[in-house]
């Protein structure tokens, strides 16, 4: 790799303004700190960003439950797309997963969001005509 790729590691608190810059860039929601704060005390090691000049350029969340394991929140800052960020995101997050034994990965992508689906077509993620259900258990804090 050369010097304009970022590395690849996991999210630190003094990211987290850079992080949320990014989130507000690519158009995403922010996650407030309380959620960052929960999701630290679960799989830290699965909150990665993409760190290096000029800062932090990509971000993705993912869980494991010990079944299945998540990808939420992929985000790139819109000047870096296009420079293979998101796919090595991607792809530590993946490598982590299996090193804890992950045997399947999911994701959400918006039915309008037809770049995002073709991106993860690319990476072997297939559509699945399963229906979302989604209940929130307490009163938004947004």
């Amino acid at each position: 790799m050369g010097d304009d790729h970022p590395v690849i590691r996991q999210f630190a608190w003094t990211d987290y303004d850079d992080v949320v810059a990014v989130w507000k860039t690519a158009g995403r929601d922010v996650v407030p700190r309380a959620e960052v704060e929960n999701k630290l005390t679960r799989d830290p090691e699965l909150f990665l960003v993409a760190a290096g000049e000029p800062g932090i350029t990509g971000v993705v969340m993912g869980t494991y439950d010990g079944r299945r394991g998540w990808i939420f929140r992929l985000a790139v800052d819109p000047s870096r797309r296009r420079q293979g960020i998101a796919t090595q995101l991607v792809a530590e997050l993946e490598r982590r997963l299996l090193a804890l034994g992950c045997p399947r990965v999911n994701l959400l992508v918006m039915p309008d969001n037809e770049a995002g689906l073709r991106f993860w077509q690319r990476l072997g993620y297939l559509p699945c005509p399963d229906v979302l259900c989604t209940k929130p258990l307490a009163p938004s804090s947004s």
